[in-house]
């Protein structure tokens, strides 16, 4: 007696790799003149600003910060993103720094009394994250901004991952965010908050960080 048993297709087909570069994953097209350009045509810039210690001010001041950051956010007729990256302290240069120091002690019981804090911050490290924070503010263009290209031509003779021609959309990214960055960094000042752009080095180390996350490391004692 035969079975017969009917095939069912998608489970014959064979079992295919599937293959593909990382690099087709990642949304960036191109980080070039301090800017990120996106594969959709967006783009942005990345500001990096300094932090305020919020609770050592006195109340007036306080009240004064409030006000100016009220007037800063009221400011904004366009779309931004403030970003706070924390990311696990690396304190293995300031144990290295500690050592070099602790060589250059001559008298013994300083350097037991450095020998001692140096054990304090490994055992704190050990029960408790030490964090570091960044901020970053990001003021992005939408590909929507671009609008209509020059020509037809214009378009079909596009080469590489951009929808449009990479001197069309950062003359186009240009003129919209400069503007926009020049505002931040002048109603930030107001604040007592200093910024600054990434530079397109800063830019490439920053997401090579995002896409590639490495732990820290923690120098242990003998």
């Amino acid at each position: 007696m035969k079975l017969n048993i009917t095939k069912i297709p998608f489970i014959s087909i064979p079992d295919m790799p599937l293959s593909d570069t990382s690099q087709n994953e990642v949304p960036i097209a191109e980080i070039i003149d301090d800017i990120v350009l996106f594969k959709d045509g967006s783009a942005c810039i990345v500001l990096e600003t300094t932090s305020l210690n919020f609770g050592l001010l006195s109340e007036k001041e306080q009240q004064a910060v409030v006000a100016a950051y009220a007037a800063l956010i009221n400011s904004f007729t366009f779309p931004m993103q403030i970003l706070v990256r924390s990311q696990l302290k690396d304190i293995s240069n300031y144990l290295n720094y500690l050592d070099l120091a602790q060589a250059r002690i001559t008298n013994p019981r300083l350097s037991v009394l450095m020998s001692a804090y140096k054990k304090f911050i490994i055992e704190t490290i050990k029960k408790k994250n030490v964090l570091s924070k960044r901020f970053y503010i990001v003021i992005p263009f939408s590909q929507y901004e671009l609008g209509i290209a020059k020509s037809f031509a214009a378009i079909t003779k596009k080469k590489g991952p951009l929808p449009f021609p990479k001197s069309y959309v950062l003359k186009k990214v240009k003129t919209v965010l400069l503007p926009k960055k020049d505002h931040i960094i002048r109603q930030a000042g107001r604040v007592g908050l200093k910024i600054k752009q990434l530079t397109t080095n800063q830019l490439i180390e920053l997401y090579y960080e995002v896409y590639n996350p490495v732990a820290p490391s923690i120098k242990k004692t003998q």
